[in-house]
């Protein structure tokens, strides 16, 4: 935890992303024992992850949060590769649907949240309705009463996020925030490469160019949620995401100290069920083959 704590945000002091570094510059030579680490977190997590399902009393919902190119869908795949797919579930929010803009904005997330023993990866949340709503005022174009299109829309939006995850934290679900920081030279160097490279056409779309013509108003838009919704419980992580392998350590360090914390046990069976146990393997053991 103490690598970690240099990221972790938890809501006693106000933080300018500018502090905060994108890039750790990790030398060569530390590539292969971080690689290692985590590896061996991958499988820590994997053997907590089978407990937590075992005992269903608490949830892990983990958010991720970035900029285009700052490789969400690269640390799902990586972090989380070995874990028992029964146990978790990815869903990825992109622009709301009808149905979904026919609801209250956290709608869409609230339906998703994992039940007890369960993980969930939220890919994007209900965050972007304080970052890219908040950067383009969405809400003013949105569905609503007049009277929810008043005073401080996203300011009220804070509050109402920060009262629902306290809310889900005491209910059994434990919440890791993170935020891939990337720098704009690197979101280009990646943008430049799913252009050149024609497996990676896919990834790339116009609108990502027209969304980093608004750079500095996400960067304080991301800094302004991170500041007003980070706590003790729910704390942001702010990860520098420059570097990928390194990036994807920072995230398995943050999730093994959770399931740490929670410390899951596998169920141990009343003393009478343990009897039975006895009784059927006898019972199996005395059948003729």
């Amino acid at each position: 935890m103490s690598e970690l704590k240099k990221f972790t945000v938890k809501g006693t002091k106000k933080i300018e992303l500018d502090d905060f570094s994108t890039d750790e510059k990790i030398k060569k030579t530390e590539k292969e024992k971080i690689l290692a680490k985590t590896e061996e977190n991958r499988k820590k997590i994997a053997e907590y992850q089978d407990k937590l399902y075992s005992e269903g009393k608490e949830s892990i919902l983990i958010i991720l949060q970035a900029m285009d190119a700052a490789g969400k869908d690269g640390t799902i795949k990586h972090v989380m590769s070995g874990l028992n797919p029964q146990g978790i579930d990815v869903y990825s929010f992109k622009s709301p649907n009808s149905e979904e803009l026919s609801h209250d904005y956290m709608w869409r997330a609230i339906k998703r949240l994992p039940e007890k023993g369960k993980m969930a990866i939220f890919n994007r949340s209900y965050y972007e309705d304080v970052l890219i709503g908040k950067v383009h005022k969405l809400y003013e174009n949105q569905k609503m009463a007049d009277r929810c299109k008043q005073g401080d829309v996203i300011g009220r939006r804070y509050k109402e996020i920060k009262n629902f995850e306290k809310y889900i934290f005491n209910n059994s679900c434990r919440i890791i925030k993170i935020f891939l920081h990337l720098s704009k030279e690197e979101q280009k160097k990646r943008f430049l490469e799913r252009i050149d490279l024609k497996i990676k056409n896919w990834k790339f779309s116009t609108s990502d160019i027209k969304e980093r013509q608004y750079w500095d108003e996400y960067q304080q838009a991301y800094e302004d949620a991170i500041n007003e919704t980070s706590t003790k419980d729910c704390p942001w992580y702010i990860i520098p995401a420059d570097q990928k392998f390194y990036a994807r350590y920072l995230v398995s360090e943050a999730i093994l100290d959770v399931m740490k914390k929670i410390d899951p046990k596998y169920p141990t069976l009343p003393e009478e069920e343990r009897r039975h146990l006895i009784e059927d393997k006898e019972l199996l053991l005395s059948e003729n083959n």
